[in-house]
């Protein structure tokens, strides 16, 4: 599988999980946080502190550029 099929799926079964945390009750705002934590704990663990906070460090450019705004289903 590419890497670009793995992202979709991952993508897919993430949604999932989201709406399904939504249903129970869970606010998006909460789930957010928690997702970024775990998102970011990942990093570190794969490619440890220093290129996880390099790959951070571009978020607000790419925030600002439009690249994370997405219209995202909300089930």
């Amino acid at each position: 599988m590419t890497d670009h099929e793995q992202k979709r799926l991952a993508l897919g079964y993430l949604q999932d999980a989201w709406a399904e945390a939504r249903h129970d009750g869970i606010e998006g705002d909460c789930l957010a946080q928690t997702a970024l934590f775990l998102a970011l704990a990942e990093l570190i663990s794969t490619y440890g502190e220093e290129p996880a906070a390099r790959y951070a460090e571009n978020l607000g450019a790419r925030i600002r550029n439009g690249e994370f705004s997405v219209e995202l289903s909300r089930q």
